[in-house]
Parts: C-alpha cells; structure tokens; sequence
C-alpha cells in the first residue's frame, strides 16, 4: 500500500515527481556501501558466522540473526581491525544489552 493511501506525506526538497517509488529509493540506501553497513560485513569476515558469546554457529540464510556488537558502546569507534566489534546473536545481543539497563538501575542512573 502506498504510503499517502496510509496518511503519511512525503515532502521532497526537490521540484518534480520522481519516477522512483520509495522502496526502491530504501533498497538502494540500503545496498549502498556506507560505514553502517560496511563494518557488519567487515566482522563477519574477521571473526566469523559465528557468535562469541554462545559459539552458536551460522550459515549464510540465518546470517541476519548475527549481529555486531560495539565492546565499548561507541557506534562510531569502528576501527578495521576489528577490534571494538564482536559478533553476537540477537538472543545473546539483546541479554548483553539488558545488563547494561539492568546495571544503570541497580546504580541509580
């Protein structure tokens, strides 16, 4: 369904009609080759199809469940090595996230 058939306007900054619907303009943000999603590509080449907390394999259909953890919570400390990042999979993800919540609480923040 289309978007303005939900409600929802678009207002675009520039003059005209594209010809390009906007899924197609999401699928091509989304191929593109941009730091977000470059340093995901990049850990799973370095360390593996594989999660680091519980060394749950994966193969290449159930990749979308590994996910890229930032060690020191920083988004935006992506060094090449690899280093700041660690694969987990969500399951694992979201229980490393929650003891972080968890933590903030038991220490009043």
């Amino acid at each position: 369904m289309p978007l303005r058939d939900k409600g929802i306007r678009i207002k675009s900054s520039r003059k005209g009609k594209s010809n390009r619907s906007v899924s197609d303009i999401v699928k091509d943000l989304k191929k593109a080759n941009t730091p977000l999603n470059d340093y995901r590509d990049r850990s799973i080449a370095i360390h593996g199809l594989i999660c680091a907390k519980c060394g749950k394999e994966f193969d290449h259909k159930s990749r979308h469940l590994l996910t890229v953890h930032h060690k020191d919570g920083n988004h935006n400390n992506n060094p090449q090595d690899g280093s700041n990042w660690e694969n987990l999979c969500v399951y694992c993800h979201e229980d490393e996230h929650s003891r972080e919540r968890l933590g903030d609480y038991l220490r009043g923040k």
